[in-house]
């Protein structure tokens, strides 16, 4: 777990205890509901209509876990619960199939609209769409991610063109921020959502009870606490970006990567050795810090002299125990 759940588990065990008016929270649900799936790695349940839902419009990858009990939210009159990436609202006053809304998180955390583009001024073709609710256009690996993994009901509209923020291409929508990782390995989308869920969460976590974010148990379960084992990891995912995309032809750049495991669990004490591809030959490194506690670790460089607009690919090996992945990132020297 991350430390924003260490600190939440925390904040429920202190005041976990106090009552919080007008709230309502059901009772455990039976182990044998199959209208219910528990959650071991962040110990919350998933239950009917959110069940569902969560099952039918891509799971992990699209809600990550949930980081809340469902509840009764006295700001909003409906049932909510949290995801890593989203918060499902129940609104059964309305037909189906949208009883289950998401909620607009990226409007509500206040990131940025961008002007609108006239439509006369819209790029076309297939690789492009236009939406004139909000003046945007949706192009390229975005396009295809918005299409194929639920549109407009679980992305919203497009709020801004695409965007270089950090040394990543984003594009935000109003209940998504897509993430472009052209170094994800073949068979891995190279789309990813930010974790919108838990940054609201932690922003407002004030208004939501302690109750909710304390995580509930099995039925069934022994009442003597037993220590868990130690998780197994079976296999590795790493992400690789540079602090900077686009460089001088010197200077200096920064490589971050960050590993997981089979169940996105951040893996500690992971080796990463790189090999930059220059037009001259080939330059290998090997990171002086294994990844933190958090799954992350970074390397700085000197960039060696290279031609103005020349791709230079970065390759990246982590190893851990008898495991080892692979990514690429890259940058592009220009001025």
């Amino acid at each position: 777990m991350t430390r924003f759940y260490v600190w939440i588990t925390m904040l429920a065990l202190l005041v976990g205890g106090m009552p919080f008016n007008g709230l309502r929270f059901p009772p455990p649900p039976d182990q044998a509901n199959p209208d219910c799936t528990y959650i071991h790695e962040t110990g919350f349940y998933i239950c009917d209509e959110f069940r569902h839902y969560f099952e039918q419009w891509g799971g992990i990858e699209i809600f990550g876990y949930p980081i809340t009990r469902m509840f009764d939210d006295p700001t909003r009159g409906i049932k909510v619960q949290y995801f890593q990436r989203a918060r499902m609202e129940l609104h059964p006053e309305n037909p189906a199939p949208y009883t289950v809304l998401l909620g607009l998180l990226v409007d509500e955390l206040g990131y940025p609209n961008s002007p609108p583009i006239p439509p006369d001024q819209a790029p076309t073709g297939g690789l492009h769409f236009y939406f004139p609710e909000t003046g945007h256009v949706v192009s390229y690996a975005f396009w295809d991610y918005f299409k194929a993994k639920g549109g407009l009901d679980i992305f919203g509209y497009p709020r801004t063109e695409f965007l270089l923020e950090d040394g990543r291409i984003v594009q935000y929508f109003q209940r998504a921020r897509m993430e472009w990782h052209p170094e994800a390995p073949a068979g891995s989308p190279q789309i990813r959502l930010t974790n919108l869920g838990e940054m609201y969460v932690e922003r407002f976590r004030a208004t939501i009870p302690a109750e909710a974010l304390e995580p509930e148990s099995l039925p069934n379960a022994l009442s003597i606490p037993q220590t868990p084992p130690a998780p197994v990891v079976t296999n590795l995912h790493v992400s690789a970006s540079v602090k900077y995309v686009i460089t001088g032809r010197t200077g200096g750049q920064t490589v971050f990567v960050y590993a997981t495991d089979q169940q996105n669990r951040p893996i500690q004490g992971a080796q990463v050795k790189m090999v930059i591809h220059y037009p001259s030959g080939d330059q290998l490194y090997t990171f002086e810090d294994p990844t933190n506690d958090s799954g992350f670790t970074d390397f700085y460089f000197n960039i060696s002299p290279t031609p103005r607009g020349q791709k230079v690919v970065i390759g990246i090996t982590l190893t851990y125990d008898n495991l080892t992945a692979t990514t690429q990132t890259f940058f592009i020297p220009w001025w």
